[in-house]
């Protein structure tokens, strides 16, 4: 297994336990939001430099 496969899997690992953790402490809807903002960041971040 390479570096990169075993970061891919540790990254999504990170983001689970944190999907775990907003719904145990009754944070998800805040989470979800915080998601779509980095996501449309990334995109708009994106095409400037693109």
């Amino acid at each position: 297994m390479s570096i990169n496969k075993t970061r891919g899997l540790l990254y999504t690992l990170a983001r689970i336990l944190g999907d775990v953790n907003a719904v145990q402490k009754g944070k998800v809807g805040k989470r979800v939001q915080r998601r779509i903002a980095g996501r449309a960041t990334g995109r708009a971040l994106r095409r400037l430099l693109k």
